[in-house]
């Protein structure tokens, strides 16, 4: 009988934990929670620059690791490639953003002109049936003030460019000061991730290969791509003589972004336009050089530079983009995807745990 009584009040004791033990589990799980949620809140102000330096610190990942490989020192090896990176991206994207935004404001003035000339009434009166076409403009589009407007907001957004470029610089100065720490520090902050993850070494080599995959294929197959596209559409603007060809190049780039659209929304308008105008040659060229050459590119490019990397279906591509930039601003052209691509893994992960048992 006395040998019965401690087993019973062992089990007795155990029984009266679990429900403690519950609700310790529960509270953890809830401060971890708030306590994620709040740090979320911390980053968001600096997303933008923590996005753009991650992404910077996996596309220059092995130019770091061959200086540091000859220097053998891990602050002059950072400090040497992040002064690498500023000189490569941030003085020629800092002239051309000076000189687009002029471009832009000269544009307007210009279309302002020509259509408070009647310019474009003059184009369409050649031909008789788009008679009806210009009655609807005349009657629904006040097209003087709209390009106005236009001018107006252009030379002001100049301006505010020039009074905001301290807050600019200081945006990039953060993002290379991130820069320096991630390449110095990338193997700790791995390693940190690991411990802290649930998932297994192998689940996690995964999700990394397929993270820095996401940024190269989004990086090097759709921002570069688009680049070359804008460039070929902006160079051809300027051959045939159309005004601010660089500014058309870049949005021509921008659209070319974007799932299911792309540089067609501005070059078959402006071939539209030189034919109304009389220039059926130019148009020629133009629709011949945007079909054949600029909206072809891609097919060539794309294979070259992303090969057998991640490559999602149209409309999760769409999602992850255009969603991404709604939801997170210009740094959701790299989260957005990287979202999607980590939920897929992720998706896939348990998939496979759930269908290990039973096989």
């Amino acid at each position: 009988m006395n040998v019965e009584e401690p087993e019973h009040e062992t089990t007795s004791t155990a029984n009266n934990w679990e429900p403690r033990s519950l609700i310790h589990a529960l509270v953890l799980m809830l401060a971890t929670f708030g306590g994620v949620y709040i740090c979320y809140l911390l980053a968001v102000p600096f997303l933008s620059a923590l996005t753009w330096a991650l992404v910077l610190a996996v596309l220059f990942a092995s130019v770091h690791q061959a200086i540091e490989a000859r220097l053998r020192r891990p602050n002059l090896s950072a400090t040497i490639s992040v002064l690498m990176v500023a000189l490569i991206i941030v003085v020629p994207a800092t002239f051309v953003a000076e000189r687009l935004i002029s471009e832009a404001a000269k544009g307007a003035i210009v279309v302002q002109a020509q259509v408070e000339g009647g310019a474009w009434r003059t184009a369409i009166d050649a031909h008789p049936w788009l008679a009806p076409i210009d009655k609807w403009i005349e009657q629904q589009i006040d097209l003087p003030a709209i390009f106005g407007n236009v001018a107006s907001w252009l030379t002001n957004t100049g301006a505010s460019f020039v009074r905001g470029s301290v807050v600019q610089l200081l945006g990039v100065v953060f993002t290379f000061y991130l820069l320096f720490y991630f390449l110095r520090d990338r193997r700790l902050a791995l390693e940190t991730v690991r411990k802290l993850s649930p998932l297994s070494q192998g689940e996690m080599d995964r999700l990394f290969d397929q993270i820095v995959d996401t940024v190269h294929a989004t990086i090097y197959g759709t921002v570069v791509v688009a680049g070359v596209q804008g460039t070929l559409g902006g160079l051809m603007f300027w051959w045939l003589g159309l005004p601010t060809p660089l500014l058309w190049g870049l949005v021509m780039a921008l659209l070319a972004v974007v799932p299911v659209l792309g540089a067609f929304i501005v070059w078959i308008p402006a071939a539209i336009f030189l034919a109304l105008d009389g220039s059926w040659e130019k148009a020629i060229i133009l629709t011949l050089w945007g079909g054949l050459v600029v909206s072809t590119i891609d097919n060539l490019l794309y294979p070259m530079l992303v090969g057998n990397r991640l490559k999602l279906h149209t409309i999760p591509a769409f999602i992850s983009l255009v969603g991404g930039l709604t939801v997170f601003g210009p740094a959701g052209i790299i989260l957005g995807p990287m979202a999607v691509t980590i939920t897929m893994i992720l998706l896939e992960i348990w998939r496979t745990r759930i269908a290990e048992p039973n096989g």
